[in-house]
């Protein structure tokens, strides 16, 4: 990741705390232990939710087949325009998660097999966290993965524990990976199934 990639990161993240929630791009090991954990060769339809500056949606392209169709959907208009630089033919949408069915439609994807997120999920508010789940398990496929991250300081939340709960109450299946301890701050994988 470029100097001037890491600085854009810090100011977002300064400007605009409750859409980016982190004071940097994840580290290589977090977006490796993001996409290592799903069957590649069984998805057709991949989203990645809050790509930033595209540490995750390097290694989703590495992973998925070549058919399997992807889009990423990021509300920050200068992440946009970084990811469209850094991944020319990618196809960014500008806009809110919650309006995912919309996209779905707007991509001409049906329903997604996969859904990856870089959310800052402790920074929303209970209505938040509920709304965006609810339309992602409206267009999420049955036997669909889900995988998101918690910096382990973050923990001490209330938010980030009331998000940790609603994922066992939304997901069949919800799997904590070990904690990278590389990432700053140290984060771990929520691997969550249908």
């Amino acid at each position: 990741m470029s100097v001037q990639s890491c600085s854009r990161f810090l100011c977002e993240s300064l400007f605009h705390p409750g859409q980016v929630g982190a004071i940097g791009p994840s580290s290589h090991s977090l977006a490796l232990r993001m996409v290592r954990w799903i069957n590649w060769e069984r998805v057709g339809s991949v989203a990645e939710y809050g790509p930033g500056t595209g540490v995750v949606t390097e290694q989703i392209l590495r992973s998925k087949q070549q058919d399997t169709r992807f889009f990423a959907v990021e509300l920050n208009p200068h992440f946009v325009e970084t990811l469209m630089h850094r991944f020319p033919g990618l196809a960014v949408c500008q806009d809110s998660v919650a309006n995912i069915e919309a996209i779905c439609r707007q991509q001409d994807v049906p329903a997604l097999d996969v859904v990856i997120s870089g959310l800052p999920w402790a920074a929303f508010s209970d209505r938040q966290q509920n709304e965006y789940l609810d339309a992602m398990l409206k267009v999420l496929n049955p036997g669909g993965y889900f995988a998101t991250f918690a910096y382990l300081p973050g923990m001490a939340l209330p938010s980030a524990r009331r998000f940790r709960r609603k994922l066992r109450d939304y997901f069949n299946e919800v799997r904590i990976d070990r904690t990278v301890w590389v990432n700053v701050p140290p984060a771990f994988v929520y691997q969550c199934r249908l």
